[in-house]
């Protein structure tokens, strides 16, 4: 099978990054107004509530089809599913936050998408005050 492309969810993409947080900071900073708007867009406002819907201010709207707050949020994406994970590391020190993203149109679109979570991932460390480059 070509990697990235499932039975069931389609072209899928998957991005995730160790950060030496506490994952409820990760978590807290994901779901603020700041944080919503670094991963899901602007003028986002996210309510963590299963059935709740968002607008972005390009007018791309989604609902939001599960939330374990502290834990894990999948909302719908015009028509893919992201999902925001953040866990304790296997380490036990900091956390891991991943981006999932299926249901994409093809495999152009799943590398769009890769560089996106990328460059997301960049500017989550970056207003958390991550500083790769002492790593």
């Amino acid at each position: 099978m070509t990697t990235g492309l499932t039975r069931d969810a389609g072209w899928e993409i998957g991005v995730s990054r160790t950060l030496p947080l506490p994952p409820e900071a990760v978590w807290d900073f994901l779901v603020s107004p700041e944080g919503v708007e670094l991963w899901l867009g602007k003028g986002v406002r996210l309510p963590a509530v299963t059935g709740a819907t968002y607008e972005r201010a390009d007018g791309v709207t989604g609902e939001v089809r599960s939330c374990r707050p502290g834990d894990r949020i999948r909302v719908t994406y015009g028509p893919s599913t992201v999902q925001v994970t953040v866990s304790a590391a296997r380490s036990g020190d900091g956390a891991v936050l991943r981006f999932h993203q299926e249901r994409l149109a093809d495999a152009e679109e799943r590398e769009r998408r890769r560089a996106h979570w990328k460059a997301v991932v960049a500017e989550v460390e970056s207003a958390l005050g991550v500083d790769r480059g002492r790593e």
